[in-house]
């Protein structure tokens, strides 16, 4: 069987069975890589050791960090979720490595998706992809814990016969990212129950038949986060502003420009754009060229073509754009602990203008709220 590692210097999948002997006295199994994986994260490890942690067993497993905010991770991490045999595996899927997109990415290329037979399969995917982010969208309220989120992008993913394409993707250890309140992105899914008054951004990504399809939304949990004036004007000003980039995208438009729009349209908000993470290509690769930043008088390459594929994904702030990343070298935050949010989707670039490849139905959950 395949588990996480528990040393928080690692987490990579392994199949050792070797255990921590104190966890295993207070009723815990967690499995280490090796010797020496035990050795490294022990000075972590042992704070599990030290306290009974809460009610559920959680504990933080970086409890000298200088944490920004208020949330706090919750460990441990639960097993690895299997994907069966019959499922395709991108190149990573193993050994964590896109050898492919590193590889493309060396050349600087902008890979067009044109062939009716591949623009088909682009479109399938990322109308699942959909499914998938509605289906864990439909679970979220106070007491769910984005673990339990986890597993239902997993389960719903599988049954689709795709792969969640984070899934040990340079080791990232779950399904779907969860980026709660203070979180930018690329938040670990973990023990903590949501809470009435939080945010939450599901950035969900498929891949089936050779494509993969990237989307996110943020969420409010509970009615508290839409009676919040600050909250409300952040998240709704991220969905305004992934709408107004989205209007300037056709066939001869500057990269560039879409940061340009996000920013002016953000700042009059009084709302910051993050610089640290951008936009970018996908097709059969999940990240690769071009790359699109969401702030203005960026450097960024080249223009927009038919059959160009990417991704238009701002990431605001109420306070500073700055950001810190956590220990687990996954979980980035706002280096002020103020809240941030996030959308994305996957857009084609076509002859006359752009298709929304992953946009929302009738029936999908959350959607625009009124400014208080």
């Amino acid at each position: 069987m395949i588990h996480s590692c528990a040393s928080a210097e690692c987490s990579k999948a392994t199949e050792s069975t070797l255990k921590c002997p104190l966890c295993l006295k207070q009723g815990q199994i967690q499995y280490f890589c090796n010797q020496k994986c035990f050795k490294n994260g022990w000075k972590i490890h042992k704070a599990v050791h030290a306290k009974d942690g809460d009610i559920d067993g959680s504990y933080n497993p970086f409890p000298n960090f200088a944490y920004t905010g208020e949330l706090r991770p919750a460990y441990p991490l639960s097993v690895r979720r299997e994907v069966p045999e019959n499922i395709t595996l991108p190149d990573y899927a193993l050994d964590g490595v896109p050898v492919s997109e590193i590889k493309n990415n060396r050349m600087n290329k902008i890979n067009l998706v044109t062939e009716p037979e591949d623009l088909a399969k682009l479109k399938n995917v990322c109308r699942l992809a959909r499914e998938v982010l509605d289906a864990a969208a439909a679970s979220i309220k106070p007491g769910v814990t984005t673990d339990e989120i986890d597993e239902i992008v997993h389960s719903e993913t599988i049954k689709r016969e795709a792969y969640p394409s984070p899934l040990n993707y340079f080791n990232f250890p779950k399904s779907v990212c969860t980026s709660v309140n203070e979180v930018i992105c690329h938040g670990i899914p973990d023990r903590r129950p949501l809470q009435d008054g939080d945010i939450v951004n599901l950035d969900v990504t498929l891949y089936k038949d050779g494509f993969h399809a990237d989307l996110n939304e943020t969420y409010y949990v509970g009615e508290k986060a839409k009676t919040n004036k600050d909250l409300v004007n952040l998240v709704e000003t991220t969905r305004e502003a992934l709408a107004e980039a989205i209007r300037l995208v056709k066939p001869g438009m500057p990269f560039r420009q879409i940061g340009t729009v996000i920013e002016n349209y953000v700042t009059e908000r009084g709302c910051e754009t993050v610089r640290s993470y951008t936009g970018h290509g996908i097709n059969t690769l999940f990240h690769t060229e071009p790359t699109i930043p969401h702030y203005a008088r960026n450097k960024a390459v080249g223009v927009a073509k038919p059959g160009v594929v990417f991704t238009i994904e701002p990431m605001l702030t109420l306070g500073t754009h700055r950001d810190v990343v956590w220990p687990d070298n996954w979980t980035a935050v706002t280096a002020d602990g103020g809240p941030s949010a996030q959308f994305e989707h996957t857009l084609l670039v076509t002859e006359d203008g752009v298709e929304i490849l992953t946009g929302r139905t009738e029936t999908s959950p959350g959607g625009a709220i009124s400014r208080l």
